[in-house]
């Protein structure tokens, strides 16, 4: 009975837009690698879409208060995890980022990262005693999200070590944070903006260039950039078929079942086809944050608003690096981009959100 029922209490709405997501980023990647050599990528990405939706029905079976409780403890094994990376991690593109864990399978630490950080923020807010985060909270929730981004800057994955920020942020906020300490936040990070510029890699700063200027390296950092704002625009009001696409098919837009999905899908499917992936995103970000309001505790609101602003900020970034109104990062779309790691740590939030639904159903 008690089985029955968390599978009736189980956010269906949520789960149904999570998986048709997952399965159009599959079925899009099929179309866009059709003829090249990573033709056999969607059936691994589906393999990995299906271990996903079976963790993130265990997740959601156990007490999230469980998670909660062993948050330090996810959270040491993140940082053991991340330095292993950099002593054993397999390097590909410039940046050593994967474990091997041998299959031709590879483990990126950082996607999971972002769980115990959800995690460990989640306790140490639920924790205060105070009606209102203040400073001291502040420079703690700093101090422990600054190593795992230290970490994974020296991957180097500075997309990712952003979208690490993300988190306290949002859960600051939530924690009524005042007004002063958010001025103070904002002047601070103007003030470090510019010596920030110094501590960039070569390539990162051509990434800047090529989004305030592609036409300046066109062959080059800019390429990518270009190719994919043609094979957005190139999609129209409804898409052009399968056979037509020719920035993915015929390989202009460099890797496009990658960090570039978006743009293959925006070229097969159209204005059209883009406006009804975005509500998509939307509606499941909605349901997010519709189980925060209804959480049973402050730590359930706290996971939840981590999980959907995390989410919130890969969508803006990918999108809006996919048509150039942000540069380029190497963050995938979630659910939709190629990548075992990203996918199956996406469903396991996601079990996390359904987690704490459930406890609200428990005693009703």
């Amino acid at each position: 009975m008690a089985q029955a029922r968390s599978l009736r209490d189980l956010d269906w709405v949520l789960t149904g837009l999570a998986l048709g997501l997952a399965l159009c980023g599959v079925w899009h990647i099929a179309t866009a690698t059709e003829g090249t050599q990573w033709a056999s990528a969607w059936w691994r990405q589906g393999l990995w879409v299906g271990a996903g939706l079976m963790g993130m029905l265990l997740v959601a079976r156990v007490d999230y208060h469980r998670w909660v409780d062993q948050a330090w403890a996810w959270y040491l094994l993140s940082l053991v995890g991340l330095a292993l990376v950099l002593v054993v991690g397999r390097e590909a593109y410039g940046a050593r980022r994967w474990i091997p864990l041998g299959g031709g399978v590879h483990l990126q630490v950082a996607e999971f990262t972002k769980l115990a950080i959800i995690v460990v923020v989640a306790r140490y807010l639920a924790e205060l005693r105070t009606p209102c985060a203040q400073a001291i909270d502040v420079a703690k929730l700093g101090f422990i999200v600054g190593i795992p981004a230290a970490l994974v800057i020296a991957e180097p994955d500075l997309g990712t070590a952003i979208t690490y920020g993300s988190i306290p942020l949002a859960a600051l906020f939530v924690a009524r944070l005042p007004a002063r300490y958010w001025v103070i936040l904002g002047v601070a990070g103007l003030l470090v903006l510019p010596a920030s510029w110094w501590m960039l890699r070569d390539y990162q700063k051509q990434r800047i260039y090529a989004f305030l200027n592609p036409s300046r390296d066109p062959l080059g950092s800019g390429y990518q950039v270009i190719q994919s704002r043609i094979a957005v625009g190139s999609g129209g009001l409804f898409g052009a078929e399968t056979s037509q696409g020719s920035q993915a098919r015929l390989q202009f837009l460099p890797v496009p079942h990658t960090d570039f999905i978006f743009a293959a899908y925006a070229e097969q499917r159209g204005f059209v086809g883009v406006v009804l992936a975005l509500a998509a995103y939307l509606l499941l970000l909605l349901r997010i944050f519709e189980n925060a309001q209804r959480a049973p505790d402050r730590a359930g609101m706290y996971l939840c608003v981590g999980v959907g602003v995390l989410l919130l900020c890969h969508i803006v970034i990918n999108v809006g690096m996919v048509v150039g109104r942000m540069p380029v990062t190497g963050l995938p779309l979630p659910l939709m981009s190629y990548g075992g790691s990203s996918a199956l740590c996406v469903f396991l939030m996601l079990g996390l959100v359904n987690s704490v639904r459930l406890q609200t159903f428990v005693n009703t």
